[in-house]
């Protein structure tokens, strides 16, 4: 009987509360169509809604300076759509003189919109200020439409494209197309409708219910600092044209964390204007979503396995003859000569293959792989941008010497940007295999914040290998490196240049005369704040990385020493 009169009385609860919304209803119908009725005919001939996509809200990206402010790198920007509707417009002329006098018009495209007769709806301009929407609206022409439209805008144009990405349609959704848009698209999406309590349901079940987005939704701060992001991007741009390369880019790192504070590529585009953009290609982020085969950037991991394992020292030595032939193949130094008798470290001194592939070998295949593979080669590095490619190392499970070799100075393994800078980092921080990201925060919506930076590494050389593997490579750059010509008297710099042969998809093996030419360096070398890696693909003049990326590496080394007061080490 209880339960009978609780039903009874909520169906006579919810019987009151329809009539009460039915008389609200009817007086507001009555009020639009009757007493304000004629003024509210007039607003719609001038003020035409359009049937299309709703004012849309989303999240914020930005880039944090040096002093830890945050500056703007992807926010919304609003303005004013001016639209006509052509079957209410009486005077076309008037209406073009008085709007062609507040915004820059096209005349004979005005005619021709403003002449469809039976038309409802045309554009004819978008992004308009608020202050030249104000003057529209004082205006009050019959047939003229203004409505607030939101765009994503980025501030920095084509600053840190490929890292931002863009905001575009996705079939009828505005959504993250590329980059920490996409990747965070779920955090920087906004629900539309938000939270709302089901009130019916509630009086029914006597269960507050509450429906709704479950998002954690919020604003994404980055570690890149613009004007480090900035250098980079210039330095770049002058390198591409400087060589006629197909792409160049580069990565800065904190070796230590793995915080990324500048990622660029060249060519790259203008995330405001994409549409603008005729190669689709320029979007992807080849940093981490194509690979290559890095050479003899790669030779430093394998003297690092080969002392980690205790079978070399930087002064073991080995005889030279110049090539080494396994499995019938023949691998061959850059110029084929033999240096007799040569220490290990001129193995790096000089980029010798054969010793790379001498120290292989006397790993064995196990060891040599296991190394490699605990460098991260292989897979991905968990960075947070979407499209990361694992690499291709199917060459470290065939058992071959000849592979075995070859993948020793960094060929016949193709590894991604970030992937190889993970991997080398390692060298220089003490062992360790640390995650690149780009986010550091994330703001939420609620007030709240949540730190996205990840302490977790794994060591995967011993500190003494980290230690002795930084002097080699700083003996490279004081002592070989252009025979010297770069080196620093205050600081140390830990670097190795690589110039690999690029693959022949069409006829099979390498193209004779096409290069990648790879460049990176860490420093300080015995505590590194940084780790800096670049690359171009197929430049053109030059035919070793040595000649073609010193300059450039050495220029963006020396502006982050100086911009972060960087304190001499020697």
């Amino acid at each position: 009987m209880k339960t009978n009169s609780q039903f009874l009385f909520r169906v006579r609860l919810v019987g009151v509360f329809s009539i009460l919304a039915g008389v609200v209803l009817l007086g507001k119908l009555y009020a639009v169509q009757i007493v304000q009725g004629d003024e509210y005919s007039e607003q719609a001939k001038r003020q035409y809604a359009r049937p299309s996509e709703a004012l849309w809200d989303r999240g914020s990206i930005f880039f944090t300076a040096q002093d830890g402010s945050l500056v703007s790198a992807a926010t919304l920007k609003t303005g004013f759509t001016l639209a006509l509707s052509p079957k209410d417009i009486t005077d076309p002329e008037g209406a073009w003189n008085a709007l062609s006098a507040v915004v820059p018009l096209q005349r004979e495209d005005f005619f021709l919109k403003a002449g469809k007769a039976n038309d409802p709806y045309e554009e004819i301009g978008r992004r308009l200020s608020p202050e030249a929407a104000s003057s529209i609206e004082e205006l009050r022409l019959a047939g003229v439409s203004l409505y607030k439209e939101r765009w994503r805008f980025y501030p920095g144009g084509r600053l840190s494209a490929h890292l931002l990405g863009f905001v575009g349609f996705d079939g009828d959704m505005l959504t993250g197309r590329y980059g920490l848009e996409r990747y965070y698209n779920d955090a920087l999406s906004r629900d539309s409708q938000g939270l709302y309590q089901n009130f019916f349901a509630e009086i029914f079940s006597g269960v507050k219910k509450v429906v709704g987005s479950e998002r954690s939704e919020g604003d994404v701060i980055t570690s890149v600092e613009p004007s480090v992001e900035h250098f980079l991007e210039v330095a770049l741009a002058e390198l591409q044209e400087s060589l006629a390369a197909e792409r160049v880019g580069g990565i800065i790192m904190d070796p230590k964390t793995g915080r990324i504070y500048g990622m660029a590529l060249a060519p790259s585009f203008d995330p405001n204007d994409y549409g603008k953009e005729a190669d689709l290609g320029h979007f992807g982020n080849a940093l981490v979503e194509s690979v290559y085969e890095m050479g003899s950037i790669i030779k430093p991991l394998t003297i690092a396995a080969g002392l980690d394992a205790g079978i070399i020292s930087a002064t073991s030595t080995y005889f030279d003859a110049g090539s080494l032939t396994l499995n019938t193949k023949t691998i061959s130094n850059f110029d084929g000569k033999g240096r007799g008798r040569v220490s290990m470290q001129e193995v790096l001194n000089q980029s010798l293959n054969t010793g790379a592939a001498t120290v292989a070998l006397k790993l064995g295949n196990d060891r040599f792989r296991e190394y490699f593979r605990n460098f991260g080669l292989g897979e991905e590095t968990g960075i947070d941008l979407p499209g990361e490619a694992a690499g291709l190392v199917g060459n470290l499970e065939s058992g071959r010497d000849i592979e075995l070799a070859t993948a020793s100075y960094g060929q016949g393994i193709a590894l991604t940007p970030i992937q190889t800078v993970r991997a080398l980092a390692a060298l220089g921080n003490g062992g360790y295999l640390v995650t690149p990201h780009l986010a550091v925060k994330m703001k939420y919506r609620t007030g709240l914040a949540r730190s996205m930076e990840s302490t977790e590494k794994t060591r995967v050389l011993a500190s003494e290998t980290s230690e002795e593997i930084s002097r080699m490579l700083v003996e490279v750059v004081d002592t070989a490196l252009l025979h010297g010509a770069y080196k620093m008297p205050h600081h140390s710099i830990a670097a190795k240049t690589g110039t690999a042969l690029i693959v022949n998809p069409a006829g099979g093996g390498y193209f004779t005369d096409r290069f990648l030419h790879s460049f990176f360096g860490y420093f300080p070398a015995y505590d590194p704040d940084f780790i800096v890696f670049l690359y171009a693909v197929e430049p053109k003049g030059v035919e070793f990385a040595a000649a073609s990326l010193t300059a450039p590496f050495m220029k963006i080394a020396k502006f982050l020493i100086n911009y972060y007061e960087v304190p001499p080490d020697r």
